[in-house]
Formats: structure tokens, C-alpha cells, sequence
């Protein structure tokens, strides 16, 4: 079992077990299609480079430094400008193959959903948390910056077991700001009927993590897919595992 931050009851395996309410994040802890994200990202910045000369090329440390687990366009903007590049905003609907922020956004979310319109696996590890949490009478909610979660979900065949969902779609219809803003999570216990207080963040992104520690949660669990598990511990995370199944 992976070890843990502290011996202090909200460090424990079994501290989710008293909260009320379980906050999924789902790319990379529902869900693989983080792999993907990093896939679309990967594609759409080798193909925009080439069009830079004397821009270091995009790197995989790039994903995780300026990318993963922020709003789209967010992304776009904050890789952009580690490359000392600025570009026009752009219209929200920009065609793909513009060169503006938005327009790149937008090839890449059309990258990313060619890639899964094939279906999703779901982590059985996760899955199985999953379960054992709504045995146990918890409320659960899936908290993405993607604008995709709910034909991810459904891809992923876990639509059903949430009731809500706050995506990149609804934080921008409510005027919510991205991780590392609690903003989302806040936003989700408040559909649930419930205080900040009684809910767990489950995270696998620094932004995320990030989050949830901004807030006023019941604790944060961080699930290590590739961040490094001092580096989300440092973020914030109450506690850190490989996989969800290891809190079982």
C-alpha cells in the first residue's frame, strides 16, 4: 500500500468512509482517457510547431506543466505562452485548422473525441471505490474541466450513477473559474445539498489537487497516474495511492 502523508485520521485509507459525498474528478481517475488527453495535446501542438521555427518542440513534462487538469482553452493558452507565444482569442465556435486560441482548442477536443468515439474502459479499481461508496449511502458527483465528461461517461458506461456533473460546459454557463479554483468542486456539493465540508476530492491532477486543497473540504485523495506522488502531496493531497481499490 502506498504510504501516506501522516497518521492523522483524515490520512487514513478509511477517512472517506465518514464523509457524506465523494467528488470525482474523471480523466485519469474514472476514467484512462487522460492517456488520451495527453495523446490530443501531443498531436495538436507537434502539428502547430511545425509551423514555429526555433520553438522547442512539445515535450511529455509539458502535459503535466501546463496542461492537465485545466480548462481547455486554458491549456492552449498557458502552452502557448511557455513557448513565448501569443495568439488571437478567436470566436468560441473558431474552425479547427485557425491558428488562434480557441481554434486550436478546438482541433484538439476534435482529436480527442476521433480517439474515443471507439469507447472507454473505466478503471476497475476505480470502479470498484465507486461502488463501495454508493453502498455505503455516499452522494458522488464527477467534477471535470473537460467539456466532454458526459460523452466520456457515457463512452465509459458510469453515466448512470451520476446525477451531477460539473463540466467545462456548465463552469462556463455559470461563470465559474477552472482548478486550481475550487470554484467546480464548491459548485458540485451545492447541487449536492451538502456543506464543502462533508465532501471528498478525488483528484489525479496538480491543478485539482490543488483545488480541493484551496478549499473547504473534508480531504483531498490523490490518485498518482504519472504527477508523482510527492509532487500532488505538495499540492495539497491529504493522501496519495496508485489506485482507488487500495482504499478499500
Amino acid at each position: 500500500m502506498t504510504d501516506l502523508l501522516s497518521t492523522s485520521p483524515r490520512s487514513t485509507p478509511n477517512s472517506w468512509t465518514d464523509a457524506s459525498a465523494i467528488l470525482f474528478d474523471l480523466d485519469g481517475v474514472l476514467t484512462p482517457t487522460a492517456v488520451v488527453h495527453e495523446r490530443a495535446w501531443q498531436e495538436l501542438f507537434d502539428g502547430y510547431l511545425e509551423s514555429q521555427p526555433g520553438k522547442a518542440g512539445y515535450r511529455e513534462s509539458d502535459y503535466f506543466d501546463h496542461i492537465d487538469g485545466k480548462p481547455r482553452f486554458d491549456g492552449v493558452r498557458d502552452f502557448l505562452t511557455s513557448r513565448g507565444i501569443t495568439l488571437p482569442e478567436g470566436p468560441t465556435d473558431d474552425h479547427p485548422d485557425h491558428a488562434t486560441v480557441q481554434g486550436l482548442g478546438n482541433r484538439k477536443n476534435k482529436i480527442f473525441n476521433d480517439i474515443v468515439s471507439s469507447g472507454v474502459e473505466p478503471y476497475t479499481g476505480s470502479v470498484r471505490f465507486l461502488e463501495a461508496a454508493l453502498a455505503r449511502g455516499l452522494k458522488v458527483a464527477v467534477v471535470s474541466s473537460s467539456r466532454n465528461a458526459p460523452s466520456v461517461l457515457r463512452a465509459a458506461g458510469l453515466d448512470v450513477h451520476f446525477p451531477v456533473v460539473v463540466d467545462g460546459v456548465v463552469a462556463a454557463a455559470e461563470g465559474l473559474p477552472g482548478k486550481p479554483s475550487p470554484a467546480t468542486y464548491d459548485y458540485a456539493a451545492r447541487l449536492l445539498d451538502l456543506p464543502s465540508e462533508e465532501c471528498v476530492v478525488v483528484e489525479d491532477a496538480v491543478s485539482g489537487v490543488q483545488a480541493g486543497n484551496a478549499g473547504s473540504f473534508h480531504s483531498v485523495i490523490g490518485v498518482d497516474r504519472g504527477a508523482g506522488r510527492q509532487t500532488l502531496l505538495d499540492a495539497g493531497a491529504t493522501l496519495v495511492v496508485n489506485d482507488l481499490e487500495e482504499l478499500l
